[in-house]
């Protein structure tokens, strides 16, 4: 929780509540005003603080946008790890509402903070690692649910992280937040005919073997 008075001073909060209270604000500030428009002293001002303070805790705007997207896109991976870790429902039926969850997401922050995918375009240029640590852990989530079907012979591969890592490429242009802006991309196919299409290359094969280094 944040203090009420934003003009708490800071030697009467922890360091990691003013890192919380700099995050918070830099996020509102990105989806209202735009991340290119804001600067550093307009965090401060609304907090309240000097630019200095905030230097403090983060040292540049792309730190601060670097936490900014850590917390955004950790609550994407929060949601889909969810739904991996749901009982009772079959792998395939998990994959796929990883899936739909990932797209309704997207849209949804497209729809009600389009500004954030300035946000998102320079953390792609300044802050890769953020971006790729971040494509790594929905892999993993997808290769572990790959793998529940495999143990329980729903679905089929030699290669679970390989199915996983073709899985999350097939499906960025309806998850990934600057390709779902793009209205002027050429169309693709409905999600669920996408879904579709790449459940079929994990389905069991009779006597089916897999060669080596590939995903069936």
């Amino acid at each position: 929780m944040f203090p009420d008075d934003p003009a708490l001073p800071l030697a009467e909060e922890t360091a990691p509540t003013t890192r919380c209270r700099i995050i918070a604000t830099a996020t509102e500030h990105f989806r209202e005003i735009g991340y290119q428009k804001t600067t550093v002293a307009d965090i401060a001002r609304a907090l309240k603080m000097s630019p200095a303070n905030v230097y403090r805790f983060f040292d540049s705007k792309k730190a601060i946008n670097e936490a900014v997207l850590e917390r955004l896109i950790g609550e994407v991976e929060a949601l889909v790890a969810g739904i991996a870790d749901r009982p009772g429902l079959s792998a395939t039926a998990r994959l796929v509402a990883a899936i739909e969850a990932l797209h309704d997401d997207s849209l949804r922050r497209l729809e009600e903070f389009p500004r954030v995918h300035e946000m998102i375009e320079a953390a792609m240029g300044e802050s890769w690692e953020v971006c790729r640590h971040h494509v790594a852990r929905i892999t993993a989530v997808f290769e572990r649910i790959v793998s529940d079907g495999v143990a329980c012979g729903e679905f089929f591969t030699n290669d679970p992280a390989l199915a996983a890592g073709c899985l999350h490429a097939g499906i960025a242009r309806y998850t990934h937040p600057l390709l779902v802006s793009q209205p002027t991309l050429p169309p693709v196919p409905p999600l669920p005919a996408m879904i579709a299409f790449l459940l079929r290359g994990l389905a069991p094969e009779s006597g089916s073997k897999a060669e080596p280094g590939m995903v069936r």
